[in-house]
């Protein structure tokens, strides 16, 4: 395939990827403010603990396999269809495995009324396993304007749906309504959309192939999520649901911008990098213009939120979230290395080096697990704090074997991001002071805010010509 070819595949993958998580989580961001006006901290964060337990089953259904398609070089339909047969048979197994231990789960958390939400909402690990095979054959064909298609149709109907019952007085079965009908509807709409479609073949030898080099991926996926996911448990056991309910809060707003920016254009380069993994030295142009470009467009809007966290909650979820705030700041530090972590893993994945993936996974948990633990004898906020800090120390150790495989040291890599970095700090400084002198109500402040950030942002880059503002300014020009 000719470069100039593949160039315009990822762009265009790209486009509708961003398109894609954009648009769906504007939506579930303004059906989010609508259920946290219906619903309180505590009910928000009782399904919270849920989820955790529902994620950490969809790692083992959805992952490894579903890369291993993406990453072989000549995937098929056989490929395909035996990932999709043996998927089904992992969630059923997990399914089982959560039914069986869901007294033991509400027992934990001294809450009968979990067993029957588990049971619920565990259904969704069944179209989970169908989704993973669907949207590794659209990164496969990069057919990311049927995936677009669908997840605004299933964001829209599961929106719906959880907006209805929340009015109606059903509490924390909304939310798991929600994710019933996202699910449901996500498969369904791909199945209409994206061109693959399941064939009866089986074949176990396709399905051993790939998990030499999938295991090693669902290993280091299950040990980031089981991680990621212990600061929700303990807090969920530790301290109460009221304050899990504002974590994740606090959480979710950062984590909308870099699912958006970051998710979309780590799901867009692993084929494109698998495409070169023989050509090193284009690997690495590509990791580093990956790398530019997502700090440039991530990092303002990451401090913007932080500047404006104060605003933001008080005109968007009113008075009884604002116990949010500490942990959505912090949580913008701690996303703005997502970038960098993001692009390196991709490289080290799209060469062929899951063991590798798997050994940064078990440094970066080892260390994290001791952080979590010194972390949970200080209270909520230094516990989040520390995550915080780790997140920064895991960019080096993420960085550290594509120095040697693709030649791109970590110094390199900051040195690129340091302009994006110093000119968001700027313009968050300069809109966090904006609050305290603007006129009006908190919705008032809120746009001024949000606006003077970005003329703030974009002036500077234009002035100090900025090397990614030129490139995507150039590049906005030549699709003209």
């Amino acid at each position: 395939m000719a470069e100039t070819e593949i160039k315009n595949k990822v762009l265009k993958g790209l486009f509708w990827k961003i398109l894609e998580n954009g648009g769906a989580q504007g939506i579930q961001f303004v059906i989010a403010i609508i259920l946290a006006r219906l619903l309180s901290p505590a009910e928000y964060g009782l399904v919270s603990i849920i989820m955790i337990f529902i994620t950490i089953a969809n790692v083992v259904v959805q992952n490894g396999f579903s890369t291993a398609l993406v990453q072989k070089k000549h995937s098929d339909d056989a490929d395909f269809s035996s990932v999709f047969y043996f998927s089904l048979v992992i969630a059923g197994v997990m399914y089982a495995a959560l039914y069986a231990s869901a007294p033991s789960i509400a027992g934990f958390y001294h809450n009968d009324v979990l067993v029957p939400i588990v049971r619920v909402l565990a259904v969704v690990l069944f179209p989970g396993a169908v989704i993973s095979v669907q949207t590794a054959y659209v990164s496969r064909k990069m057919e990311f304007k049927g995936l677009f298609k669908a997840t605004m149709a299933a964001v829209v109907i599961s929106g719906a749906a959880s907006i209805f019952m929340a009015y109606r007085g059903m509490g924390v079965w909304a939310m798991v309504g929600q994710q019933i009908a996202y699910y449901l509807a996500l498969m369904t709409t791909l199945f209409l959309t994206v061109s693959w479609k399941p064939r009866l073949v089986f074949a176990m030898g396709r399905i051993r192939s790939m998990f030499s080099f999938g295991w090693k991926l669902l290993l280091a996926a299950l040990l980031d999520t089981l991680f990621n996911n212990l600061y929700g448990l303990i807090m969920g056991k530790i301290y109460n649901e009221e304050l899990l309910g504002a974590y994740n809060r606090g959480d979710q707003f950062p984590k909308l911008i870099v699912n958006n920016l970051g998710a979309a254009i780590q799901a867009v380069l692993l084929p494109a990098f698998s495409s070169r993994q023989g050509d090193i030295a284009q690997v690495r142009s590509m990791v580093r213009r990956a790398i530019r470009t997502s700090s440039f467009l991530v990092l303002p809007m990451l401090f913007g939120l932080f500047a404006v966290a104060d605003t933001m909650v008080l005109a968007l979820l009113g008075e009884k979230w604002m116990i949010c705030v500490p942990y959505l700041r912090i949580m913008c530090i701690a996303y703005s290395f997502w970038p960098i972590h993001i692009t390196n893993l991709q490289a080290i994945n799209a060469v062929g080096r899951s063991d590798i993936f798997l050994k940064l996974e078990v440094i970066k948990k080892t260390i994290g697990i001791l952080g979590l633990v010194i972390g949970a004898q200080f209270g909520p906020f230094i516990l989040v704090s520390i995550k915080a800090v780790i997140d920064f120390l895991c960019t080096f150790i993420n960085a550290w074997p594509n120095k040697k495989l693709l030649g791109y040291s970590i110094s390199s890599q900051w040195m690129d991001i340091m302009p994006s970095m110093a000119l968001s700090v700027g313009m968050c400084a300069a809109v966090y002071a904006l609050q305290f002198v603007l006129p009006g109500g908190p919705w008032m402040k809120l746009i001024l805010q949000i606006g003077a950030g970005a003329l703030i942002y974009g002036g500077a880059a234009a002035l100090f010509r900025v090397e990614s503002f030129t490139y995507l300014l150039g590049m906005v020009k030549r699709r003209k």
